[in-house]
């Protein structure tokens, strides 16, 4: 039995009470039993929940021997049973397997064969991998050797179709394919030296030299034909070249590679008829343009010459309006906007009755020969495929302008037509420049080159008539502005116009050389008056007149500008000191010799009453009048009433500063309280100059 001892929480095991009833004596092969271990083998089962449960209940080993036996009896009576129950069935499946084992064995014996089978078909892969790679290589030698063999053919054989267009056909874009075939085997012939080894060549080279031969001809012919078309009169020559030329280029192209002689032919032969063409036609277009010339200056134009001494007769054919145009730049300028308009069209310029200053008809020549010459040259480059070539096409038409300029440039004495010119030719350059056309930039060049030498030959004209001009004849008894100064604010505000987006040094220097001598020559003609008032009235009107023109013209005059209004100042001071001289002399001298004397003092001999009296009497008895006076004198005097006014100002602001002056120094003698009843008040002089400030 299991005990507990103690407060041992642990069953142990009593072996005694365990096996006390064992009989080891009635076994009958106890001998052969050994129990040694038998007591560690118990330790080891007390953690067994079945044994301890078993050992919990009291049953000896015997009894529960015997009760398992008893079972497992019953569980193999259970099993025999159950298996005889299901000896149907596992007879049936033993059948099943000994059949599934014969089949296993067939397809053993079947797969052995296959994979002996496949070991052979394996090899003979192999075997045909091997000759498949070897047909694959010879495959390609032959397709390259096919491929060759090929092209050989086809580059030297003359199919009969390509003989029958050569020889038969006319020129057309067929043709002109057939061609290109042609240059293609004449190359191949000439070039690979595979078909110079061949014995085939002998055969056919031959017949592709007389192939050559007969289509050099050909086109040639064709090529002469086109180009004198050009000759008929009347011809579009651009749309020509664009729409019929240029379809046959490739005619140039082979004719350059397998008929030089006969292109450096066809060259020459376009050369010679484009020159001839474009010739006739800028000499008819000039000769047009010449009609509708208006002359605008001659030899006698110049700013100091005397236009009455000039024959009337002379100058009856030419309009008023037009005279003004030597000196004046005006609505001229206008010809720098338009330098992107088509040309003149003659013919209905002329219908019109219209005339046009040089510069006009220069601006429309120029313009067809920059876009005649853009066209020709773009085409020679398309065509050709040569530029080089426009210098001698064009050599015929510079001939032919070189020779209309070098007749019109030596009777040309319109400086404001040349400087326009010069910069018609400047905008030009730019024009080509834009387009990227070199074609004519020698040419303009050129043009430029002869048209400034003209220019300064003309502007030097200008400067020696003002030099050498004959005072006597010029001079005029009139303060008012001289036309000859005129004539040279509107000739100066003219050339710096032109020059204002140029800043041309040299322009500038050839107008401080006549500024110079319009200065001389003002002052010999205002010497040419008598009296020193007169001469400077008359300075002062043409000074005013010239800063007049020039501002005009332009907001920045310049330094010529700036010249004259200092000049302009000077001799206003000096018309303000004469004209209060001539109206006030008593008060402006003792203010000039005593004004400044402190009476005070008795080193010099004291201002006295007496001395400044008559003077303050004098001013205040007429000193309105005078001022009438003034004022009378500057309107009759200058031609430029603003002027007029701004002097007027100053010599009353001047006169009044006098006789602030004088009341200062009556201020300070002895007694000058007295003359208070006589003072004019600094107010009223003040209200009257205001008083002719508002009225003008």
């Amino acid at each position: 039995m299991v005990e507990v001892a103690g407060n041992s929480s642990k069953p142990f095991l009593d072996l005694e009470s365990v096996v006390g009833d064992l009989n080891v004596d009635d076994e009958t092969a106890s001998d052969d039993i050994s129990l040694e271990g038998l007591e560690e083998e118990l330790q080891e089962c007390q953690a067994d929940d079945v044994v301890a449960n078993i050992l919990s209940k009291g049953t000896t080993l015997r009894e529960y021997t015997k009760g398992v036996e008893n079972n497992l009896r019953q569980v193999e009576l259970d099993s025999i049973q159950d298996y005889i129950k299901e000896s149907d069935n596992l007879v049936s499946l033993h059948d099943q397997i000994r059949d599934c084992d014969m089949i296993l064995s067939q397809m053993e014996t079947l797969l052995s064969g296959f994979q002996e089978e496949i070991g052979s078909i394996s090899s003979d892969i192999k075997i045909l991998q091997e000759k498949s790679m070897d047909m694959g290589l010879r495959l390609k030698n032959r397709k390259v050797a096919e491929s060759k063999l090929a092209k050989f053919v086809e580059d030297i054989i003359i199919p009969p179709r390509m003989i029958d267009i050569i020889v038969d056909e006319e020129v057309n874009e067929e043709y002109m394919k057939t061609l290109e075939i042609l240059s293609k085997k004449l190359k191949c012939v000439d070039a690979d030296p595979t078909v110079k080894t061949s014995k085939a060549l002998k055969d056919v080279q031959p017949e592709l030299e007389k192939l050559r031969q007969k289509a050099v001809s050909k086109v040639f012919d064709f090529m002469v034909q086109k180009l004198y078309a050009l000759r008929k009169p009347k011809t579009n020559i651009q749309i020509l070249q664009q729409s019929v030329l240029l379809k046959y280029k490739y005619i140039l192209s082979f004719l350059k590679e397998h008929g030089k002689e006969v292109y450096l032919e066809v060259r020459a032969a376009y050369i010679d008829t484009m020159n001839k063409v474009l010739s006739a036609q800028f000499r008819a277009y000039i000769q047009a343009l010449e009609k509708l010339q208006l002359d605008i200056a001659t030899s006698n134009d110049l700013i100091g010459v005397d236009t009455r001494s000039t024959s009337l007769f002379s100058r009856g054919r030419e309009p008023l309006k037009n005279r003004s145009a030597v000196f004046a730049l005006g609505e001229r300028i206008n010809i720098l906007k338009e330098i992107d308009e088509p040309p003149l069209i003659p013919h209905i310029a002329e219908a019109s009755s219209k005339k046009f200053p040089y510069e006009v008809l220069f601006r429309s020549l120029h313009k067809l020969l920059m876009d005649t010459a853009s066209s020709e040259y773009l085409f020679c480059d398309d065509f050709f495929g040569e530029q080089t070539m426009f210098q001698d096409i064009f050599a015929g038409p510079f001939s032919v302008i070189d020779e209309h300029f070098g007749t019109v440039l030596p009777n040309s004495f319109d400086a404001i037509g040349l400087m326009l010119m010069i910069r018609i030719i400047h905008q030009h350059q730019l024009v080509m420049s834009r387009r990227r056309i070199p074609c004519l930039d020698s040419y303009l060049d050129k043009v430029n080159i002869a048209l400034w030498p003209r220019f300064k030959m003309v502007f030097d004209l200008h400067l020696h008539s003002l030099r050498n001009a004959n005072i006597r004849t010029l001079w005029e008894d009139d303060v008012h502005p001289h036309y000859v100064i005129r004539r040279y604010a509107e000739f100066t505000a003219s050339l710096i116009h032109l020059n204002v987006e140029y800043g041309d040094g040299q322009l500038e220097l050839n107008l401080e050389r006549l500024r110079m001598a319009v200065d001389d020559l003002l002052v010999k003609l205002s010497q040419m008056f008598t009296k020193q008032k007169l001469q400077t009235v008359f300075l002062i009107n043409n000074y005013d007149m010239i800063i007049s023109v020039l501002k005009e013209a332009g907001p920045d005059g310049g330094k010529i500008q700036q010249h004259f209004e200092e000049l302009l100042k000077n001799n206003t001071g000096i018309f303000v000191e004469e004209l209060l001289l001539e109206h006030f002399s008593d008060l402006i001298k003792f203010v000039k010799t005593r004004g400044s004397e402190d009476s005070s003092t008795g080193t010099e001999r004291p201002i006295t009453i007496a001395e400044v009296e008559p003077i303050v009497k004098d001013f205040a008895s007429r000193w309105k009048a005078a001022i009438e006076l003034m004022h009378n004198d500057v309107i009759t005097s200058f031609s430029n009433f603003l002027c007029g006014m701004d002097i007027l100002r100053a010599a009353l602001t001047q006169l009044l500063l006098y006789y602030t002056r004088l009341s200062d120094c009556i201020k300070r003698i002895n007694g000058g309280s007295t003359l208070n009843k006589d003072l004019v008040s600094i107010s009223s002089i003040m209200y009257e100059i205001r008083k002719y400030s508002r009225t003008f």
